[in-house]
């Protein structure tokens, strides 16, 4: 199939706007409600701080943007298909850093680790998106597969990979809420300016999930020439 009867030039734009407000928002708790982003902190807080920041901007935006990338730019299918490689490569690292970030706060405030659903989930999801990207690498871009391999193989590494980030967004979501739990039951305000503001991070990370997932659905330009077949 081609897609839904969308286009996806104009829902790209909303996916971008509403991407970077999800962005500005998780800096604004960080580092205006949280004290700020450093690797190395007497407080162990302010270590913490680049986890959220990191898969956000990371494995949810970037990531985002690699997945309509092929659907969002007027540009010829072997640029759009760098452009996807480097930005998934950028947004799996980004991830793995955040994810170290998590460990080491644990283990420097002596926090058991792996101990919640979103820890389980989460390293799922960026084990599984190493492996996505790696045999996306070894297929599509160097060495590359055979015709017939790369052609049975596209339809499945599409849809793992939408898969894959919606799962990575529910994720998300859940981090969202159990940091905020835990910061309530610590004290703050469960109606105050920093609560809202982590709920509403949460909404604009699923807007932007679902924009982005609607995005690669849709009817990119010039199919045939500049862009994969959706399934």
């Amino acid at each position: 199939m081609g897609g839904i009867e969308l286009k996806a030039l104009p829902v790209s734009f909303a996916t971008h706007v509403v991407g970077a407000i999800a962005a500005v928002m998780v800096l604004v708790w960080s580092i205006h409600f949280r004290g700020g982003l450093v690797w190395e902190s007497e407080n162990k807080n302010l270590i913490f701080n680049l986890h959220p920041v990191l898969l956000l901007i990371g494995l949810i935006i970037i990531g985002g943007e690699a997945i309509i990338s092929y659907k969002s730019l007027p540009l010829k299918k072997k640029e759009k298909k760098l452009i996807h490689l480097v930005l998934h490569g950028i947004a799996l690292i980004l991830a793995i850093f955040g994810v170290y970030m998590a460990f080491k706060f644990h283990n420097e405030s002596n926090i058991a680790n792996l101990y919640s659903l979103h820890s389980w989930i989460g390293i799922g999801v960026v084990v599984l998106y190493a492996i996505q990207w790696t045999y996306g690498f070894v297929v599509f871009f160097y060495p590359g597969g055979t015709p017939l391999i790369r052609k049975e193989s596209l339809p499945w590494h599409i849809l793992f990979g939408l898969f894959l980030y919606i799962l990575a967004v529910g994720t998300a979501t859940l981090g969202f809420l159990e940091k905020l739990t835990f910061l309530e039951n610590s004290g703050i305000a469960k109606y105050g300016s920093e609560a809202f503001l982590v709920n509403f991070t949460a909404i604009a990370t699923i807007l932007f999930g679902t924009l982005v997932v609607l995005t690669a659905l849709s009817q990119g330009p010039g199919e045939d020439e500049y862009s994969y077949t959706a399934i």
